[in-house]
């Protein structure tokens, strides 16, 4: 169900609420350029600076304007299982196709303890679960180990890998079998994952250029690693300049560019610097993805 260009989508706003109406054409125009599925309300879409009425209603409103025609992933992971199991229960409610939860961040929990998170969320719904592993911002690592008792359970499906370590891909692939969906979370490595093994990639790059992460993806499930690595020269420039500074501010500015929203974001994050800006203009403009004049 769930493989390729799966944009991490931003969350548009303007004057301190969600833009509806530009997040509504943004998915759209996500569809409309070959995106192969969305995660509303992930990392790059600001979740842990929305209220509880806002993440649901991002939710809802991703499922309401892809209308069935690609998958929705719902971000719904939480440090709170009692909250992560609320919001994931939510989401199958309004339809979503599966819920992206996050290794719980800041609690540090026990091996046991993910696997005991993750199992309490699998009870409460009846939807695919993709395991989010994230080291870097939750500050624990899921072992293969740990994924592979998870797997057991009913509805997980997969893993969102943004560890960056490709020999995991592997180690998993070993363990869990070729059934287990593994989706890379980071867009610089994910040539290498997919050669791997790896059935997409949750991409932030695709916010900005989802044909050519749709036709990259494409020609790596299709064994073309020599388009694929073409396509990775291109957009390696742009996977690069929207981690200039933390994510998703970057990402957020470029998407401003392109008309959809504005680049504000809730503190404590802040937009990007001018200097980030022209550096971020400069790669839109190389990609053709921004003209001349617009750059001015």
């Amino acid at each position: 169900m769930f493989k390729g260009s799966i944009t991490a989508l931003i969350t548009p706003f303007r004057n301190g609420k969600v833009d509806e109406a530009a997040f509504t054409r943004f998915i759209d125009w996500q569809i409309s350029e070959g995106t192969h599925g969305i995660v509303p309300v992930g990392t790059t879409g600001e979740s842990p600076t929305l209220d509880h009425d806002e993440h649901k209603r991002v939710i809802a409103l991703a499922v309401e304007a892809a209308k069935k025609r690609i998958p929705v992933i719902a971000g719904t992971g939480s440090n709170s299982t009692d909250e992560a199991v609320e919001l994931s229960q939510y989401a199958e409610e309004v339809g979503a196709d599966g819920v992206l939860i996050v290794t719980p961040y800041y609690n540090k929990p026990s091996q046991e303890g993910l696997y005991q998170h993750f199992k309490a969320i699998n009870d409460a719904i009846n939807i695919p679960i993709v395991i989010y592993n994230i080291p870097s911002r939750s500050v624990v690592d899921m072992s293969v180990a740990t994924m592979a008792r998870c797997f057991e359970l009913k509805n997980v499906v997969g893993v969102k890998d943004a560890t960056a370590n490709l020999a995991r891909p592997s180690q998993t692939r070993a363990a869990l079998g070729t059934e287990f969906c593994q989706l890379s979370g980071e867009d610089a490595t994910a040539l290498g994952f997919m050669a791997h093994g790896g059935h997409g990639c949750i991409s932030v790059a695709s916010n900005v250029a989802p044909r050519l992460c749709a036709e990259f993806q494409n020609a790596c499930m299709a064994g073309d690693f020599k388009k694929a690595l073409a396509l990775q020269d291109r957009l390696m420039p742009l996977h690069e300049v929207l981690f200039i500074e933390t994510n998703p501010a970057p990402v957020k500015y470029a998407v401003s560019r392109l008309g959809f929203g504005t680049p504000d974001m809730r503190l404590p994050m802040v937009p990007v610097s001018e200097a980030s800006r022209r550096a971020i203009d400069a790669v839109l403009l190389r990609l053709d993805l921004l003209d001349a004049k617009a750059a001015e």
